[in-house]
């Protein structure tokens, strides 16, 4: 039996569960998950090794419509630059929701040769299946994708479905990663987003769209048995500092709570966290700052 290796694109608009997939295709957590659209700024990589097979998932920021500063327009060139340098695509859209962006991101892959299948998601939110026959046929016709699966990324419904559609497309050839690696991240770049996941978790309505995180310190101490981290949390304006630190030092204290606990989860260890917030004004429309940021994918 032939071995198969390859790299596997997850692309769609903002807030269709890319991320939300990638774990659930993982069986862990490697990317950041909220509510809100642009929750993903960078490339990850997910690496499923299945036997002697490896798929190598790459989740990518949502392709999305007005795109005036820097960071936006950065974001949609990490996820259009990734379309032409993998061996299968995964388009994520919403159940019973087709939006001016959905046709943006497949205007992306006209010109592409490689097999492009439609993931359906969030099936389990509609009450009556019914409704989507009528748009997995509409859907499926806005391109010649190469399967379409319906799916739940959040309870995990038809999951392996979808790998057994991506397995045959992949080239033959050996795994590119030791089987018991999971993603191509450092700690220090998940603890970074996970301080930024509880940022867009407790500030909610309040957060502000240029608020980035930059780990300072990420040490372990063999006396005290742990993670040392330090983080900086990046606003561009005193008002934005004021939101993140909140009243009494209550918004700040409660992120750092929540991002410690995942921390531990996440790397099975104790983990001791600071966090600070400091100004950079307009880094978000800079491309120098970005790059300084980290902020250069491709």
């Amino acid at each position: 039996m032939t071995n198969r290796s390859g790299y596997v694109a997850i692309v769609g608009r903002p807030n269709v569960g890319k991320s939300t997939l990638l774990n659930r295709l993982i069986g862990q957590k490697i990317a950041i998950t909220t509510p809100k659209p642009q929750t993903t700024r960078h490339r990850i990589l997910g690496i499923n090794t299945i036997g002697a097979d490896q798929i190598v998932y790459v989740d990518t920021p949502g392709i999305h419509l007005n795109a005036k500063k820097a960071l936006n327009r950065q974001l949609n060139r990490t996820a259009t630059g990734t379309i032409g340098e993998v061996d299968v695509i995964v388009l994520v859209v919403e159940a019973l929701r087709w939006t001016e962006e959905d046709d943006l991101v497949v205007s992306k892959l006209a010109d592409i040769s490689t097999p492009v299948i439609l993931a359906v998601n969030k099936v389990d939110k509609i009450k009556d299946k019914e409704d989507l026959l009528p748009f997995l046929a509409k859907a499926g016709g806005k391109f010649p994708f190469a399967a379409v699966v319906p799916l739940s990324a959040r309870r995990g419904d038809n999951i392996a479905p979808l790998e057994r559609e991506i397995l045959p497309r992949l080239p033959e050839g050996a795994a590119m990663f030791p089987e018991d690696q999971v993603t191509d991240r450092s700690q220090r770049f998940i603890a970074a987003e996970l301080v930024r996941e509880k940022l867009m978790r407790v500030l909610e309505k309040e957060l502000p769209y240029a608020l980035t995180v930059e780990i300072e310190k990420f040490d372990w101490d063999p006396k005290e048995e742990r993670f040392e981290i330090a983080a900086l949390i990046w606003v561009e304006r005193d008002s934005q500092k004021a939101i993140v630190i909140g009243k009494g030092g209550a918004a700040l204290k409660e992120v750092g709570r929540q991002a410690r606990l995942d921390m531990q989860h996440v790397f099975d260890q104790r983990v001791y966290l600071q966090l600070w917030v400091k100004v950079k004004e307009g880094w978000s429309d800079d491309e120098r700052a970005l790059k300084s940021l980290g902020y250069d994918d491709l």
